[in-house]
């Protein structure tokens, strides 16, 4: 692979970098302003040893799927994503965590981390499914704002607690902010 696709959507929570090789969707970055973009896209280009290539909404490219089904998941329109995702830059026990999350926590759901830890088989290791959320490198496609306490807080996220409640209010799990 010598490239990969890029380009930033604007949902509600704010913007979206998102980035894709030939085998799919490989980057969902919160907060992607310019200086938050071009510190992902320098990070993206060493890990995937490849030459980012910006594409637009008229011409999305690689990303067209990946561009809709957002839209449609940020229009209440779309429960499932159902994308090719290029897995290379998660590993080991994260990517067993994430891909578990991703295949057994469905939208409008919550899961502990506690209980997620217990369903790939490590009962003890809720710490080890927090920093197995912490470096997903999908999320709201790999949905980590499922992932709560087990006491009903909400739990640490990357993209931060008020896009974390954005989202569960927009998958009905929490109402909807006042303002």
């Amino acid at each position: 692979m010598s490239t990969f696709e890029w380009t930033v959507v604007e949902p509600d929570i704010g913007p979206l970098l998102l980035a894709a090789t030939d085998r799919g969707l490989v980057s969902v970055v919160f907060h992607a302003d310019e200086h938050v973009r071009e510190s992902a896209l320098r990070r993206l280009a060493g890990r995937l040893g490849a030459t980012p290539v910006h594409v637009t909404a008229e011409e999305p490219g690689r990303l067209a799927e990946a561009i809709r089904q957002l839209e449609a998941y940020f229009a209440g329109e779309l429960t499932r994503f159902t994308l090719p995702l290029d897995w290379s830059l998660s590993g080991g026990f994260n990517r067993e965590v994430l891909q578990r999350l991703d295949a057994d926590v469905p939208y409008g759901a919550v899961v502990g981390y506690g209980d997620l830890a217990a369903r790939v088989g490590q009962p003890g290791a809720a710490q080890a499914v927090g920093a197995a959320m912490g470096s997903n490198p999908l999320p709201v496609v790999v949905a980590c704002h499922r992932v709560v306490e087990t006491d009903g807080k909400l739990g640490g996220f990357g993209g931060g607690l008020e896009t974390k409640r954005k989202l569960l209010a927009l998958e009905g799990v929490l109402p909807q902010p006042l303002f």
